[in-house]
């Protein structure tokens, strides 16, 4: 096994919540991805918000489900 040694700023270090100051690849790897999801996921609600799909119902959900795969 290797060793990589990072220098992360304190507030990334909190950020990503990197614990007790040496994790496992892995680890690291997982805690930037949850972020990257994270963002994503604000973005797109965001996205919706500024369409107005964060508005629809359930039942208008489901009818727009609905006419996508009646038309295939």
């Amino acid at each position: 096994m290797r060793t990589v040694q990072i220098k992360v700023s304190e507030t990334d270090f909190q950020k990503y919540n990197l614990g007790s100051g040496e994790i496992k690849f892995t680890d690291l790897i997982e805690a930037i991805s949850r972020e990257y999801a994270r963002k994503a996921l604000l973005e797109c609600n965001e996205i919706a918000e500024q369409v107005g799909l964060s508005k629809m119902t359930m039942d208008e959900i489901n009818a727009e489900i609905k006419a996508v795969r009646d038309a295939n």
